[in-house]
């Protein structure tokens, strides 16, 4: 129905934009921050398991190496997470 982005319509989103819409015969109870939308037919969103990904540490006191469990902030999406493996 419609997509908004700081209350101002929009015709279209792009990656990376933090977006509002409305879908029709979708009610704002069934949904949760961090939901993943995308074009169910010809690209839908996958689940992974494991990603690689350049990481900015700010204020950690201690070594960080393989097993460090951090809490990932990604958009609206706030996640535990682990790292397997660091690479220099």
């Amino acid at each position: 129905k419609s997509v908004e982005m700081h209350h101002e319509a929009l015709q279209e989103a792009v990656p990376g934009d933090n977006v509002g819409f409305n879908v029709k015969n979708v009610s704002v109870k069934e949904l949760r921050r961090g939901f993943v939308a995308g074009d169910s037919k010809a690209s839908p969103p996958k689940a992974t398991q494991d990603f690689t990904a350049q990481v900015i540490v700010l204020n950690h006191p201690g070594q960080i190496s393989n097993g460090y469990t951090p809490v990932l902030d990604c958009h609206t999406a706030h996640i535990a997470c682990k790292f397997a493996e660091i690479k220099e």
